[in-house]
């Protein structure tokens, strides 16, 4: 695990029929303490995959600087929206495709166990269901030990009881196996079952408006009733976030 301290000053992008380029993302500033669970929240197109492919590696053309602990270059896991399998290779194929040959064949064991997966380890890709392809893609992030974990909507497109069991599997793997992480999500109810911490981002050029810690108990996470009362805390509260949800 490690710190991770992110600032962006400017990251733009092409205007069409412009003879300048529109800022995606401008005076961004945002410290992930190490082990923390950082859930962005903020209107669709604002820059929060853009932000997460910058942290990843993927865009390089930004004015900016990232850190994780001493390292400019930190180790990342990356859940995407799109679980991005190989439909030619198999569950446990597709998890070792990002391991070193010296990697344990029990670490991917214990991980296809605490996602409930270990039945269908040699089955292909067609053969899953869109939640069992997303635990996929979770184990495949979690099992190179990253510094950070990045995570970009990851339980979009999933009916609500196939998102809350993925969920919970999620957190359940988390809290045995630690990880700062960074989770997109538009959902302010899926953010409060799983994040310490909520970041509120505006509209492009993205920057951060609010941060909030959430108060409820990780024993009360799968109590709607708690969830719901803390969200409607939040924006009796906090006004400004409303336009933002």
């Amino acid at each position: 695990m490690a710190a991770m301290k992110i600032r962006i000053n400017c990251k733009t992008y092409p205007a069409a029929g412009r003879s300048f380029a529109k800022p995606a993302i401008a005076d961004f500033s945002l410290t992930l303490k190490a082990g923390e669970f950082v859930c962005l929240v903020g209107p669709s197109g604002c820059g929060k995959t853009t932000l997460l492919n910058i942290l990843a590696g993927l865009d390089k053309n930004y004015d900016g600087e990232i850190v994780a602990g001493h390292s400019t270059h930190p180790k990342i896991g990356y859940v995407f929206q799109n679980p991005r399998l190989l439909p030619w290779r198999t569950v446990r194929e597709n998890i070792e495709l990002v391991l070193d040959k010296q990697t344990p064949a029990s670490m991917i064991d214990d991980l296809l166990e605490a996602m409930q997966l270990t039945g269908v380890q040699q089955v292909y890709p067609e053969r899953l269901s869109l939640g069992m392809s997303r635990r996929v893609a979770i184990i495949r992030a979690f099992a190179v030990n990253p510094d950070v974990l990045l995570m970009d909507e990851p339980f979009v497109s999933l009916d609500a009881p196939t998102a809350r069991q993925v969920r919970e599997l999620l957190m359940q793997l988390w809290q045995q196996r630690p990880h700062s992480v960074l989770f997109v999500t538009h959902d302010l109810r899926e953010a409060i079952a799983l994040a310490d911490k909520l970041v509120f981002l505006s509209a492009s050029p993205m920057r951060v408006v609010r941060e909030i810690s959430v108060p409820v108990a990780r024993s009360e996470r799968n109590n709607e009733t708690a969830i719901e009362a803390f969200r409607q805390r939040l924006k009796a509260g906090y006004p400004d976030i409303n336009s933002l949800l």
